[in-house]
This record gives C-alpha cells, structure tokens and sequence, in this order.
C-alpha cells in the first residue's frame, strides 16, 4: 500500500512508516498533519485509485518529527572578462514527517 502526495509543489510516494522531508510546514513538533491532496492510492489487493487532480476521500495522515535545515545550495554568478563574481549560498526550511495512516 502507498500513495502519492503533492506539498510544497512537489510529489512524495509514501508508504505507512516512511519518514521524508517536505517544505516547512507551519505546524509545531509532535503535531499530525493531514495532507489530503493525494494523486494516487493502491491498497493491499493491488488496485490503483488515480486522482483527476487528486483522489475523493483519500487523506494521508503524518506526524511532524522535527524542523531542520536542508543542505546548502551554492548560488554563483559570473560574467565573462567584466570582472563581476557574486557568491551566495542558501539553505532551505523542511519539515521531517512520518507516516502514520494512509486513508483511501
């Protein structure tokens, strides 16, 4: 059984159980988030549900375990023979999540 959800303009295939890293949600630690905005489902028999955008009825419930930092991303610019460089660095927000039930 899984399914694929869509946060953050992106999609996730989870299963109950997996631990994954989304965009940071506005939600405190230890909390459960209920992403409802499911693409796809199968259940234990095999069968898929697929959303027209997304699937009626299904919700994915999760847990917030942490907020953390991502890995930095190097931002740098040049053009060529003018001497201009510029260095920048970023580090996204995410919101680690568990899954704890998947609701077809």
């Amino acid at each position: 059984m899984f399914a694929v959800v869509r946060t953050g303009g992106k999609q996730y295939c989870v299963k109950p159980g997996d631990v994954f890293k989304v965009e940071k949600l506005d939600v405190d630690q230890g909390e459960s988030v209920d992403l409802s905005d499911v693409v796809l489902t199968t259940d234990d028999a095999g069968s898929i549900k697929v959303g027209q955008p997304v699937v009626a009825g299904a919700n994915v419930k999760a847990k917030v375990l942490k907020h953390v930092k991502n890995d930095k991303i190097i931002v740098f610019k040049k053009h060529r023979r003018h001497n201009y460089r510029r260095k920048n660095g970023h580090r996204q927000q995410m919101t680690v999540l568990q899954v704890v039930s998947i609701d077809c």
